[in-house]
């Protein structure tokens, strides 16, 4: 999928489904496709420690290869979550930040993760008691 495409695939007979905006989503399956990407999550969370040179998120990201990085930070600046700073030096340098949009989005992420870490015992009680129920 390509950075600008947008569409969204019309269901059989041409009907949309309808969102909480009716028949159009306004655009919200869009963002929330983007911020619960993984690597998104990945990279807002490692520059919400502060900026950070391409080679460092690089480092920073387990498994993220560079042409997912560079996807990834750049659909962030084109949605207005980074910004790239382009330096010109030899070799050029080229740091990201989150801007303050984006910076609202690492509270929100930040307070997920705290969700997640207080409730990740109850979770897990909760899937092994599921598991224990529906053996099949």
């Amino acid at each position: 999928m390509s950075v600008r495409h947008t569409a969204v695939t019309p269901q059989a007979g041409g009907a949309q489904a309808a969102g909480p905006c009716g028949d159009d989503d306004c655009g919200i399956r869009e963002v929330l496709d983007r911020i619960g990407d993984k690597w998104t999550v990945l990279v807002i969370v490692e520059l919400s420690k502060g900026v950070r040179r391409f080679r460092e998120l690089q480092r920073a990201i387990p498994g993220i290869s560079q042409r997912m990085l560079t996807l990834t930070t750049r659909r962030l600046c084109r949605d207005g979550l980074v910004e790239r700073t382009v330096y010109a030096t030899i070799p050029p340098q080229v740091d990201y930040r989150l801007t303050a949009m984006g910076q609202s989005l690492a509270t929100m992420v930040s307070d997920l993760a705290d969700w997640s870490r207080e409730h990740k015992d109850a979770i897990g009680e909760a899937r092994r008691h599921w598991d224990a129920a529906h053996t099949e």
